[in-house]
């Protein structure tokens, strides 16, 4: 190379050499970078963000499972079977649910081992629940000691190991979104001094021959310039877009899970304290254990929808959670009520203001519910769209990168190659 150096044609031949090592690198470590962006684009939307909507979707069913049990069980021997089929479809979707997570998770990891104990605890508590009823129906008191202790069961073992599940899952999503949104240095850093090593060779063309253009440096430099600003323009609208499905999708979506399993976890207190009418206090022994946690749970359940309010974005996010909003308002002025006929010693007539069909607080329960339903089908719309087409910024990114190099490249020997030609 020394020896070539010091001639005219040796020093075109490296630099030649030079440009296209760089336009195919160019090329080479931008498909590599924006294909693994890419990757973990494509493992928001298929993969991470429908096993957390999965694990919270478990969670949401073993708590309902829970409340519809209570419901049924305080509707006396003659179980409705509407109750009864909503707990059969809770534990049935928990059931196969369960079975999808295990199936797309490493048994070996920490979602496998909560998977596992998921799968392991919830035939004991459906056991529970079925030997509940079974004294239920023969007027038993035995019965509501079996309720309560599947109601512990649920909330110590069952609950807790999917609330991990969700949070294993989510932050198995937030990685996947950080890998989607990191920005390829090294790629823009090689893009840049592809150009800039492109300009100089066509300066010192010029300064040595007086021609202006040189084809085939020119169609290299053109090329390289599209890559790079299809590199930069293309990670920053799927960057921007994945953004918004963080911001306006996913926080709304944890959100709203959060409000929603909150609302089960009340309206099963609520049940509860009248199935164990004071039995169950809490640990100082001053207050009605269930009553408690009801009070805890709807201050958590209106906090949530608080943020949610102020997460929501559009019109259609905002109406369900406002209407969830009044719901709840409407569902705690209906539980005092309860709450005082039962103190007053009416206890049918406390039941009737739980479970009742008319201005109940079950009627209120099911309106927050259905609200948060809606709100939850909309928000993971808007996080669907928006990463869907954040993947979509960078899918044809690599190919055409790669192909521009090759032809950058190209360009890069040709036009070298036509310099070297006058010397022969």
């Amino acid at each position: 190379m020394r020896a070539a150096a010091t001639t005219e044609p040796g020093r075109l031949r490296i630099i030649g050499a030079v440009l296209a090592a760089l336009v195919v690198a160019f090329g080479a470590v931008t498909a590599f970078e924006i294909a693994d962006r890419a990757s973990a684009a494509d493992a928001v939307v298929n993969r991470s963000q429908p096993l957390s909507a999965d694990a919270a979707s478990i969670y949401r069913s073993l708590a309902d499972a829970d409340t519809a049990a209570a419901s049924g069980f305080l509707a006396g021997a003659q179980e409705p079977a509407e109750v009864r089929e909503r707990y059969r479809k809770d534990i049935s979707n928990a059931s196969l649910l369960l079975v999808k997570a295990a199936a797309n998770t490493d048994g070996s990891t920490e979602s496998g081992r909560f998977i596992a104990t998921l799968n392991e605890q919830l035939p004991r508590y459906t056991g529970l629940i079925e030997r509940a009823r079974a004294n239920n129906r023969q007027g038993l008191p035995l019965g509501g000691a079996y309720l309560r202790y599947a109601n512990q069961q649920m909330t110590s073992e069952l609950l807790p190991a999917a609330q991990k599940l969700y949070e294993a899952e989510t932050a198995r999503l937030d990685e996947d979104h950080g890998d989607a949104r990191l920005w390829p240095f090294l790629s823009l850093a090689i893009g840049v001094g592809a150009l800039g090593v492109l300009v100089w060779a066509q300066r010192r063309n010029y300064h040595r021959t007086n021609r202006v253009f040189n084809h085939g440096l020119l169609a290299a430099t053109a090329a390289s310039t599209v890559v790079l600003l299809w590199l930069a323009v293309g990670h920053t609208v799927a960057r921007t877009e994945l953004n918004d499905a963080r911001a306006h999708g996913q926080e709304s979506l944890k959100v709203l899970n959060d409000a929603r399993i909150n609302s089960l976890k009340a309206r099963a207190n609520e049940n509860l304290t009248l199935v164990a009418r004071g039995a169950v206090l809490t640990a100082d022994g001053k207050s009605d254990k269930y009553e408690t946690d009801y009070t805890s749970g709807m201050d958590r359940l209106s906090d949530s929808l608080g943020r949610a309010r102020t997460l929501a974005d559009d019109g259609e996010g905002r109406t369900p959670v406002a209407a969830a909003v009044s719901a709840v308002s409407e569902w705690k002025s209906r539980h005092k009520s309860a709450s005082d006929t039962d103190k007053a010693g009416d206890y049918e007539g406390a039941l009737a203001k739980v479970i009742g069909e008319k201005e109940s607080t079950g009627q209120s329960f099911d309106r927050v519910d259905n609200a948060l339903e809606q709100a939850l089908a909309h928000e993971q719309a808007e996080f669907t769209k928006s990463a869907e087409d954040g993947r979509g910024a960078l899918t044809a990114l690599p190919v055409g990168a790669a192909v521009l190099a090759v032809l950058g490249a190209v360009g890069a020997v040709l036009g070298i190659g036509r310099r070297l030609s006058e010397y022969r």
